[in-house]
């Protein structure tokens, strides 16, 4: 029968397990990886890569497709600096998107009324996740916001929601 171990022994064998642990995580000399990392040549970008992987790649296609990539961000950007926050065709009536950055809710209570709401629940900070049959959905603990005005529904949250003024422009809703 082997011998019993004490509480001492059991602590003492666990810390040399976690020293032995930290001292192999953070190496204590040369290794091949850090002679190898000194003189290995640099990844291949994924445009490098995708380009040498197809033999009857046609450089001037490249250009054009890198070019027209570029053009195509920039586009995109553009585009979103106009649409703002969202399109009103993604707000659904009577639902709403969330939106991280900024912490807004657009919802659209009635077609075409669409408000703009802070998603971030009053209870303890947590981020808004859905809209549904016009309540704003708080995640963490259950609290329900009106999508008319707001206000609590349901708790634990004692304050609604505060308003954040929006507007449409076109067919986007913006920071108003």
């Amino acid at each position: 029968m082997a011998p019993a171990l004490g509480r001492r022994d059991v602590i003492a064998g666990g810390g040399l397990i976690a020293v032995g642990g930290i001292l192999v995580a953070c190496g204590g000399g040369e290794s091949a990886s850090e002679d190898t990392a000194a003189t290995a040549e640099p990844a291949p970008s994924p445009s490098q890569t995708a380009d040498s992987s197809t033999p009857e790649s046609d450089p001037s296609t490249a250009e054009e497709t890198d070019v027209e990539d570029a053009e195509g961000a920039e586009e995109a950007a553009s585009q979103e600096a106009v649409d703002g926050l969202a399109s009103v065709d993604e707000i659904p009536v009577e639902g709403g998107v969330v939106i991280s950055d900024p912490p807004v809710v657009l919802v659209q209570p009635t077609s075409g009324d669409v408000k703009g709401f802070s998603a971030v629940c009053p209870h303890q900070g947590c981020l808004v996740s859905s809209v549904e049959s016009n309540e704003i959905v708080c995640p963490c603990h259950g609290s329900l916001f009106s999508a008319t005005d707001g206000s609590v529904i349901a708790g634990p949250a004692a304050e609604g929601l505060p308003a954040v003024p929006v507007e449409v422009q076109g067919n986007s809703v913006v920071l108003a």
